[in-house]
């Protein structure tokens, strides 16, 4: 789980709304709406990343 959105930088713990793609690019959910939850890396589709257990 990485901890850091990639656009921006800011700190994304574990319990954070934070994006994901199915390569797990992760981004905070404010740069992820500005990307209209598209991946800039791979194309895909950003959903919600589920807690860690």
């Amino acid at each position: 789980m990485k901890t850091r959105c990639e656009k921006c930088g800011s700190p994304l713990g574990p319990n954070q709304d934070a994006r994901i793609c199915s390569h797990e690019c992760t981004f905070c959910a404010a740069c992820a709406t500005e990307m209209g939850n598209v991946c800039p890396n791979c194309g895909g589709e950003l959903v919600a990343r589920r807690p860690p257990p």
